[in-house]
């Protein structure tokens, strides 16, 4: 493969981060444009609508002496976080306030000045982490108590505003991932240190806390296999609906090796262990590979997903006939769910592996892989409001390749490459104003186009799915068409028959039986219906009768 070319041209194409939420997906990239796909509902895009976008559409954050340049983002179930650089950012983070201890005055004047690091999403959870290591949370989350004595039913607090997290007050925060009703994050051990603790809270039913228990907690608990005094150091953190998955390393070890461990609910087979029972403590995935590092790791719904640095990826939970795992059947015993991580192949040119991965992201039903150094998108699952990026609204039961670069992109990149005027000269405004325009007018071609493709698909892939028991895919096209020649469509039918197993003739020979069986009623009818008429035809009239 070739190597990319690391230039600020590239920068507009090369992606950096992913984020998933229920139904949407956003992409970051290397210059701090964010671009999101997927449902709009609630506006969760950022477009200005709540119209479904079936391929990444540009966020426009720019104000009008400033363009807001974006470092980091998040998804929750049905809402979207982005952290600018900028000094000017969105009203929300007013919410923040200066850091000072729990019992400082609001005069204190060594209190610092606050600013946020990144931020991350959970169902209806936002989280913040600023530049002191301090952690912040907003919107319908597990508010800790400051103190363990305090005992009281656990509940969920609502708030517009960032409320600090005093509980680590003096430790570092480095990392945090939520579910529905819980959160687990990455603490220092000590006060400027730099081992990590791994801590728990919030609701607790399945067991997605990893305390050993099913009892909800409202104070921060370390989770025993992760403590100061365990040899598993902790490096990434996820979170499902009810369940939590992590990825920790031996130390101190000579090999590069990790392991992927995971609790809370079991019952779709999210956790990978070959059962569908609950764990309520940490246990390790033993169906990976020990020799591969794993880089990332991310839990949707029902559903987890890992990515190793080999560009081997994993998958397992809820509904593998969706296509969260795929080669799978699509009807049938077959169907269901995945209580073991199964390799998902990359395909095409690219071989089993996926080339040089970044990151997985995992959302209620798709999952969707940066690779090749950020320049490729591969996703897979349900597809319902385009959330898989190919232009298409369609479940894909194998990895197929999102529409990236998009279009915008395209002409942006094509804009900065020509340099402008060949005199030198700035573009006139008016010319800008003609460039969006032809813009506008190709996206909106190119939507038209792709609406009438997944029409056509969804059509194809109805009478595929009545003949053959599955949905219509890539691969099931015939060669010859894929090569662009003829189509010799007995020809491909005997070579499809030749190739065919006994149960998939079987199925066939049922699926021609039953529709010839209906051919023919349906020609009898219509022969009954025609003697009926000629019948009716030659009798004499009433009038004649009485005429007689």
């Amino acid at each position: 493969m070739a190597e990319q070319v690391e230039s600020s041209d590239n920068l507009f194409n090369k992606i950096i981060a992913l984020a998933a939420g229920e139904a949407h997906t956003l992409a970051l990239t290397a210059n701090g444009d964010v671009y999101s796909w997927g449902r709009g509902t609630f506006g969760r895009l950022g477009t200005g609508s709540e119209t479904d976008q079936l391929f990444p559409v540009r966020i426009n954050f720019g104000l009008a002496d400033s363009r807001v340049k974006i470092v980091g983002i998040a998804a929750g179930a049905y809402h979207s976080l982005a952290l600018s650089e900028n000094s000017l950012v969105p009203h929300l983070l007013e919410g923040f306030l200066e850091l000072g201890s729990p019992n400082s005055s609001a005069s204190d004047s060594k209190r610092k000045k606050l600013t946020i690091s990144s931020v991350k999403g959970g169902g209806m959870i936002s989280v913040a982490i600023d530049n002191l290591g301090s952690l912040w949370l907003w919107g319908n989350f597990p508010e800790p108590q400051k103190s363990k004595s305090i005992e009281s039913e656990f509940s969920l607090t609502s708030s517009c505003n960032p409320i600090p997290v005093w509980n680590f007050h003096g430790h570092t925060v480095v990392k945090v991932a939520c579910g529905n009703e819980h959160v687990v994050a990455l603490v220092t051990a000590a006060e400027g240190g730099s081992d990590l603790v791994c801590y728990s809270w919030g609701g607790n039913s399945h067991g997605q806390l990893g305390l050993g228990d099913r009892q909800s907690r409202q104070y921060p608990e370390v989770i025993e296999p992760f403590s100061s005094e365990s040899p598993w150091t902790v490096y990434e953190v996820a979170c499902g609906a009810f369940h939590t998955a992590l990825l920790a390393q031996k130390s101190p070890s000579d090999k590069l090796e990790s392991v992927c461990w995971t609790f809370g609910q079991g019952d779709n087979g999210q956790l990978g262990h070959g059962t569908t029972q609950s764990m309520l403590s940490p246990e390790p995935v033993k169906a990976l590979p020990r020799n591969a590092f794993l880089i990332s790791v991310d839990c949707g719904l029902f559903h987890t997903s890992v990515v190793s640095s080999a560009g081997d990826v994993w998958s397992w939970g809820m509904e593998k006939g969706l296509g969260l795992c795929p080669e799978a059947s699509y009807s049938g015993p077959d169907a269901g769910d995945a209580i073991l991580p199964l390799l998902i192949s990359c395909g095409g040119l690219y071989g089993p592996r996926f080339p040089e991965p970044v990151q997985v992201a995992c959302g209620a039903a798709h999952t969707i892989l940066l690779a090749d150094a950020g320049y490729k998108m591969w996703s897979w699952g349900r597809g319902w409001s385009g959330v898989l990026g190919n232009g298409k609204m369609i479940d894909c039961y194998s990895p197929t390749m999102a529409m990236w670069p998009s279009l915008d992109s395209d002409f942006r990149e094509q804009n900065v490459n020509d340099g402008g005027d060949k005199s030198g000269t700035e573009k006139k405004p008016e010319d800008v104003v003609e460039l969006e325009r032809k813009l506008s007018m190709a996206a909106e071609d190119v939507k038209l186009l792709q609406s009438k493709l997944s029409l056509m698909e969804r059509y194809a892939s109805v009478l595929h799915g009545a003949v053959f028991g599955k949905p219509f895919e890539e691969r099931d096209m015939p060669a010859s068409l894929r090569g662009g020649g003829s189509f010799d469509i007995a020809k491909e039918w005997e070579n499809m028959l030749e190739a065919s197993e006994r149960g998939k003739l079987v199925r066939l020979e049922m699926f021609y039986r039953g529709m010839l069986a209906g051919v023919k009623d349906k020609l009898l009818k219509k022969r009954v219906q025609e003697i009926f008429l000629e019948c009716q035809s030659s009798l004499p009239s009433e009038s004649s009768q009485r005429n007689k």
